[in-house]
């Protein structure tokens, strides 16, 4: 990613609405789960640690991080996120049946051979550990993020399910989110590029007012995505599982 979003992000994290909403979403969908606390959790593409924040506030007490960003590295240290290191999730520095948790959110859409990358997230799930993966979604939504990023994609819903599905994990939930600012986006984000060209980040497109306002419709998005199985959103999601039958052979 190109270095400022690192600035940026560090500084939004803690309280920007998609950040707090979007940690929401996924402690709930952990939760879910009922993990051991002490089970071994791997979150893939730390950036600023917004994913180790909310690991940390859920109680797991055995986590790691990963990021191909030595940048991103340094932001988690000055948080006190120690056990990040970084590497390259198509070939990543852990053995197999390593974790039982794997998140990668809003990580492979960075990297140009996402097969491998979702291949390398089953090989180092136990048996019976689950990966929890979102992605940007649909091509219209492309936009300044898109950019700073340097995504290689965005994704439909059905191209996640089977990219995942063919590398041996069970698909178990599914769904859309952000469903309900999708057109507000989708305009402000075609707004940005016409009236705004030299804007740094979108997060800083905000206000304390329009943070309020925001986070209460992505809270109400949030608490009722995985209800209602919306036919779009500016993210998609899913939770996999991996069979105690998959094999590493079976990922390779």
């Amino acid at each position: 990613m190109d270095a400022g979003i690192y600035e940026v992000e560090a500084e939004a994290e803690a309280t920007h609405w998609w950040f707090v909403g979007r940690r929401r979403l996924f402690a709930a969908e952990i939760a879910r789960l009922g993990l051991d606390p002490n089970g071994a959790v791997l979150d893939i593409g730390t950036s600023t640690g917004t994913n180790l924040r909310m690991l940390r506030e859920l109680g797991f007490h055995n986590v790691q991080g990963l990021d191909s960003s030595e940048e991103a590295v340094r932001y988690c240290a000055a948080k006190g996120f120690d056990a990040v290191r970084r590497g390259d999730v198509c070939d990543m520095p852990f053995s197999s049946d390593s974790f039982d948790l794997v998140l990668a959110t809003d990580v492979i859409e960075h990297v140009e051979d996402d097969v491998q990358a979702i291949r390398e997230i089953a090989r180092i799930m136990k048996p019976r550990g689950a990966s929890l993966i979102s992605v940007p979604a649909f091509r219209c939504l492309w936009g300044l993020q898109d950019d700073l990023g340097r995504h290689k994609r965005r994704y439909r819903q059905s191209e996640l399910i089977r990219l995942v599905s063919n590398s041996g994990l069970r698909i178990d939930r599914q769904y859309y989110f952000n469903y309900l600012l999708f057109l507000p986006i989708w305009l402000g984000r075609r707004a940005i590029r016409w009236f705004a060209p030299g804007l740094k980040n979108e997060a800083q497109v905000n206000s304390p007012l329009l943070n309020l306002l925001l986070s209460k419709v992505f809270a109400l998005d949030t608490a009722t995505a995985p209800l209602l199985h919306a036919p779009f959103g500016v993210s998609a999601l899913v939770v996999a599982r991996k069979d105690t039958h998959l094999s590493e052979g079976a990922v390779a």
